[in-house]
């Protein structure tokens, strides 16, 4: 996987699926979903997210409910990557199998100010600030769920598997 570069929007902790995706939107379809992303804690993200930016997050993002829509609207907005200080098991899980990159780095709240660039790197698990040159190093992913993830998710992993 590529190196991913983009202006990074900063989270705080705890953002729950509810924030991400209001459960009024649950039932309907991706596109009625997308301009309420994240709505609740910055109201225009939906129209100033661009493609390739970056989500860093404080602990537990992605707590709350198990829904998928949560990392799937993040990804198909055009973000490229969330790096966070921990994440909800669940989201976490449900990002790989979408094939939106999650890497866990501590310390990447402090690094960053919503707005400078980043670059991370999948295949090193680190982040870096452009702007400043701090380099982190995250949590690296197991080797299953790297493949899965270069693959762009689990079922574009299973195309061609003779099951």
């Amino acid at each position: 996987m590529d190196d991913l570069n983009g202006k990074v929007w900063k989270f705080g902790n705890d953002v729950d699926t509810d924030v991400i995706v209001p459960g009024f939107y649950l039932d309907a379809p991706m596109a009625e979903i997308l301009p309420h992303v994240l709505e609740s804690v910055t109201p225009d993200f939906a129209t100033r997210v661009e493609k390739g930016d970056l989500i860093v997050a404080g602990t537990n993002f992605g707590c709350g409910s198990s829904r998928e829509q949560a990392p799937a609207a993040l990804k198909k907005v055009g973000l490229a990557c969330v790096v966070a200080e921990s994440f909800s098991r669940i989201f976490f899980r449900n990002a790989i199998a979408i094939g939106l990159p999650v890497l866990t780095c501590r310390g990447v709240c402090d690094a960053f100010r919503e707005g400078q660039s980043a670059r991370v790197s999948m295949k090193l698990f680190q982040i870096r600030n452009l702007e400043s040159g701090v380099v982190l190093q995250g949590d690296p992913l197991s080797k299953e769920m790297a493949v899965i993830l270069e693959k762009g998710g689990i079922l574009e992993s299973l195309k061609g598997l003779n099951l």
